[in-house]
């Protein structure tokens, strides 16, 4: 594999346009837009990439050597994981594989609207492999180093996937929870969703938690997708999310806070400021402020410290209008020192109501302590959410006691 140039092309209303082109030179990668899509008027990157028919050269020591909007396409761990393992199977060695190689193993089937041509491999599967409980063990052999007998099945379903738990991209009908690999044979009542997998790290009913969080920030009025338990046949429960990357039959660009602000999620440097004042930015309207307020509440008073700048997107549709994300990887969460990966007016590791009322003072929203006490209030009933997603006694106890101690302080 040795891919030197690669095109890319935006995939909104089933209508690909072909934005421009990646090029490698010696170490370095770069980028040009095509005078034909300058002319769409549909900015893929507004902050970091110039919208300009200029020969752009991206950073090497950021992201690869890629622009964010770019590297946003490529699959985080469980993805990477799979595609290595894919590249050995096929006596390919990882590290000699270039960005570009790997975006063209993503080709068509990423995250977003945007494709990657030429495409090394675009796989189906024509059979069900639903057996979720085989996924989640085969899954978690992977995680350890093991082999799996179904490895070709797991990278088709999960090869192009974000984050670090593994996951299946599935087709799902919510009336009675039938699950295909694909949607050529099955009808309208069929919609793209995620399903998820534990880590050996995972507490038992990891799912049940990500599921109550979710219930929570619903009922805390945060945006969120469709989601739901879907149950193995020895009882397990998996948790599965619709995907909002997907309206209609139709694809939407997703952009992360990452990419957008070039932010390494690894050695994060957001404030919710920066997200506030990227929402602001794209949807022109200072309700953005108010969203991520909201949303940085609810991470403060549920503890959610997981919260790094990949976790947090923007949607932009066929006309070119941005949006914040619905929310998605709530949960009950710390990060590898204890604090907030994302700072709350500067502070992560006791952040509290102050601090959330300084960010909000910063961006003039003047009903922040309505949207905070709402926050609190909502929160503060965990024990019915946990209850409805049948988390366990220990589980619902030990979140309860955190949740209490932070709303109290």
């Amino acid at each position: 594999m040795n891919v030197k140039r690669i095109k890319i092309s935006l995939n909104l209303a089933n209508k690909p346009l072909e934005a421009g082109e990646l090029a490698v030179s010696g170490k370095d990668i770069f980028f040009k837009y095509y005078d034909s899509f300058l002319r769409s008027g549909l900015n893929i990157s507004p902050i970091k990439l110039p919208f300009t028919n200029e020969i752009q050269k991206a950073d090497r020591n950021l992201f690869e050597g890629l622009f964010g909007v770019f590297f946003d396409s490529l699959p985080d761990s469980w993805g990477k994981l799979l595609l290595d393992r894919k590249l050995m199977a096929m006596g390919l060695d990882p590290l000699q594989t270039s960005p570009l190689d790997r975006l063209s193993f993503v080709g068509v089937n990423g995250l977003g609207a945007l494709e990657y041509q030429p495409i090394n491999e675009d796989l189906t599967i024509d059979k069900h492999i639903f057996d979720l409980d085989k996924i989640s063990s085969e899954s978690q052999h992977l995680i350890t180093g093991a082999d799996s007998e179904i490895l070709e099945e797991l990278y088709v379903l999960g090869g192009s996937s974000g984050g670090a738990r593994p996951k299946i991209n599935v087709w799902v009908n919510e009336a009675n929870k039938e699950i295909s690999s694909n949607n050529k044979t099955t009808g309208d009542q069929f919609e793209p969703w995620i399903i998820k997998f534990p880590t050996l790290s995972d507490k038992p009913d990891i799912a049940n938690i990500e599921y109550a969080y979710m219930l929570m920030a619903k009922a805390a009025g945060i945006e969120t997708a469709d989601c739901m338990l879907f149950q193995g046949k020895s009882g397990k429960f998996y948790f599965g999310t619709k995907r909002f990357d997907r309206c209609n039959g139709e694809k939407l660009h997703m952009h992360s806070a990452s990419g957008l602000l070039h932010d390494d999620h690894r050695y994060s440097q957001m404030d919710y400021g920066h997200l506030m004042d990227c929402a602001f930015q794209l949807e022109k309207s200072v309700s953005g402020h108010e969203k991520v307020l909201r949303l940085a509440a609810f991470n403060v008073y549920s503890h959610n410290r997981d919260d790094h700048s990949k976790n947090f997107s923007f949607l932009m549709d066929k006309t070119g209008k941005w949006k914040l994300s619905p929310a998605y990887d709530l949960t009950f969460s710390s990060s590898s020192y204890g604090h907030h990966n994302t700072t709350i007016a500067g502070e992560s590791f006791n952040p509290g109501f102050s601090n959330l009322m300084e960010l909000a003072h910063e961006f003039k929203v003047n009903n922040a302590k309505t949207i905070i006490d709402e926050v609190k209030t909502t929160v503060a009933c965990w024990s019915k959410f946990a209850e409805e997603a049948g988390v366990n006694h220990s589980s619902k106890k030990l979140i309860n006691k955190t949740i209490q101690y932070l709303i109290k302080s």
